[in-house]
Parts: C-alpha cells; sequence; structure tokens
C-alpha cells in the first residue's frame, strides 16, 4: 500500500464491544442493534487498534495495519518515525460501580511494565449522559496519606477518602496518571486517553466473575504511583469560544491530548492547522462530512479519522449535531491560540505539558 494510496480522506471507524463485569446489557441509543445482550458490555473502544476501518483505501484493514501503512500525509509530522497508535478513544456504560483503580504513569510503566507496552495512562472524561444523583469519585480529599489509604482498605472505608462528584451531562473530568477513581452507574461517558490498558486495582467490592472467582488486585503497585500530595479537583471547566460557525469548547489539553467539543448547526467549511491526525465523535446528530473528492454521511455514536493534511473539509449538519474533536495538540501553538482570546489559562497548560 505505501506509495499506491490515494488522497488522505477521512473514514470510519468500527467500534469494537469490550465485556465488563460492571457493563450494561443494552447499550441503545448510540448502539441500538446492543440490547438484550448475554452478557454485559461495559466498552466500545472506538479507536482500538482491532477496530475495522469502515471506508475509504483501507476499508476492512484493522486501524493497526492501516496505521503501519499510512504515509505521514495521513499520520501528521509527529509520527514520521515507525510508532503505535497513540490515542485510544472509547464510550463507557457503567450499570454498577467500577473498582477503585489507578493508573501508572510512562516513567513507572516503562520500568515495570515493559511487556504491556511500558506506556501509562493519562484519560479524561466526558459525560455524554447522566441520570439523576449519578456520581463517581475522583482524587484523595486533601490530608489523605498512604497510612491512612491502607487502614481505610483494611476496614473497606476507602470511598471515605475520596472526592466525590454528582455528575450531568457536559460535566468533564481529567484523570492524570496516579489519581485514584472510580465511576458509578447511571451515565454513558466518553474517554479519551493514552493507548495503555494498564489498570492497578485497589478495591472490587467484593465482587466475583462468572467462574465464582474475585478479580486480581494490584494494591502494591497502586500504593507505588498513586498520587497522594494533589488536592486538586478532577473536574475541569471548558474555555468556551466562537471560530467561524461553530462554538467550540476546550475541554482538557495535555501533552498526550487535547480534546474539544464542537456544537455545530449550521454548514461549517473548515481550515485545519493540525500538525497531526484528528478524530472526531459524534455524540448526537447527523450529516455530511465533504472533502473536495468525495463526501460521506455520519450519524451520531460514530468515530471517524481525519488524516492531518486534509487541510480543508466541510461539515454539513442535517440538525444541530454535537462532537468531540480529538487530536494531538502543538503546545506553542495552542498557547498562543488561547493567549489571543485573553485567556490566562494558557500558563497553566504550561504546567501540564512539561
Amino acid at each position: 500500500m505505501r506509495g499506491r494510496q490515494k488522497s488522505p480522506e477521512p473514514f470510519r471507524i468500527e467500534p469494537v464491544f469490550q465485556p465488563r463485569i460492571w457493563g450494561a446489557r443494552s447499550l441503545a441509543p448510540f448502539f441500538p442493534e446492543k440490547t438484550n445482550l448475554a452478557e454485559p458490555i461495559g466498552e466500545a473502544w472506538l479507536t482500538g487498534v482491532d477496530c475495522r476501518v469502515a471506508n475509504g483505501p483501507f476499508a476492512r484493514k484493522t486501524l493497526g495495519e492501516a496505521w503501519r501503512e499510512m504515509l505521514v500525509e495521513w499520520r501528521g509530522s509527529d509520527f514520521r518515525r515507525p510508532s503505535d497508535f497513540p490515542l485510544l478513544v472509547k464510550f463507557l456504560f457503567p450499570n454498577d460501580k467500577l473498582s477503585i483503580q489507578v493508573h501508572p504513569d510512562d516513567a513507572y510503566a516503562s520500568v515495570h511494565e515493559r511487556a504491556a507496552g511500558g506506556r501509562g495512562k493519562t484519560e479524561v472524561w466526558y459525560v455524554v449522559s447522566a441520570e439523576p444523583a449519578a456520581r463517581l469519585m475522583a482524587g484523595l480529599k486533601p490530608g489523605v496519606t498512604k497510612e491512612a489509604f491502607r487502614q481505610a482498605l483494611n476496614s473497606q472505608n476507602l470511598e471515605d477518602l475520596f472526592q466525590s462528584h454528582e455528575v450531568h451531562a457536559g460535566d468533564t473530568f481529567f484523570i492524570p496518571a496516579g489519581t485514584p477513581h472510580t465511576i458509578g452507574p447511571g451515565m454513558i461517558l466518553c474517554e479519551v486517553q493514552q493507548y495503555s490498558d494498564l489498570t492497578y486495582r485497589v478495591y472490587d467490592y467484593g465482587r466475583v466473575d462468572a467462574y465464582g472467582k474475585p478479580r486480581e488486585l494490584h494494591v502494591e503497585k497502586a500504593l507505588a504511583v498513586m498520587n497522594f500530595a494533589s488536592g486538586s479537583s478532577a473536574k475541569t471547566f471548558p474555555l468556551a469560544y466562537k471560530r467561524k460557525d461553530v462554538d467550540i469548547s476546550l475541554l482538557a489539553a495535555c501533552k498526550y491530548f487535547a480534546v474539544e467539543r464542537w456544537l455545530v448547526s449550521l454548514p461549517l467549511h473548515w481550515k485545519s492547522d493540525a500538525e497531526s491526525f484528528g478524530i472526531f465523535v459524534v455524540l448526537s446528530g447527523r450529516g455530511k462530512f465533504a472533502w473536495k473528492e468525495g463526501s460521506s454521511d455520519f450519524r451520531f455514536g460514530e468515530c471517524w479519522l481525519f488524516p492531518e493534511s486534509l487541510s480543508q473539509f466541510a461539515l454539513l449538519p442535517d440538525e444541530p449535531t454535537n462532537l468531540l474533536h480529538v487530536d494531538i495538540p502543538y503546545l506553542p501553538s495552542l498557547e498562543e491560540d488561547l493567549e489571543m482570546l485573553g485567556y490566562q489559562e494558557a500558563a497553566i497548560l504550561r504546567t501540564v505539558f512539561t
């Protein structure tokens, strides 16, 4: 395929569904064919390397295969050298509490988890929908020590040490590696993360799997990577601005990813200055993507990859459309944009990127 690729064009990625003990037996309305499921599904991986490309020159290949064959015009100048696909985007469908858990950072994973890829896991959650009183826990209360955490674990009172958040549609929570957390039922989340599946479970509420066995815990590893110093809230507050005919909110940004919410009601003709490929996740609405050499319909629940070199395209909504746009940011241009808009938060973002 190298050297014979057509001009870069967007393509849709088919999801892969992951059974989870805490998952749901219906994924409607996002996936209306996934109802009355025999086993609970907790996650729909939208950019897993085993996901299939639905259209375009890489159709029927896995995303991992397509990524290896793409020229730099698709991937972006940051990916000239061979590398793994860097972003995992997924929907979460919790029908029960997840385990209390934490993820390692790159430094720890590169030493202790080489067999699992050696990458840590920083992530962000966008709340797509939430039932009344839905809650999650992220981060410890100020002053909690490792010793206090051990004691609470032994007495099964861990939740008392956490910052608890009531969850509403449109909320965003940024979870750096080292932040202990759990998610409760009654919500649908879109998660963007480093491409890593490293999770250290601390407590699993006494659950057992289909064979009557408890899931593995990783208490010592979790305590080794857990951040006890930070008492800051995981909830973020969007930086909103209007550009062309789209309302954009920057939800979260770090050196691994930047996530924006786009609200589009009118035809949008976009000129991109991106330094890398981009991902669109359609949260509501439907319409058409159009570019110089083609077009394709989209609907809510879909995930699309846009090549870096596709500098101009149109988004033509049939109805008001809500999307997440995900890419890997180039820090200087991101800071420049924010400072031009008058946001002092650019200085805060510098500390996240470094």
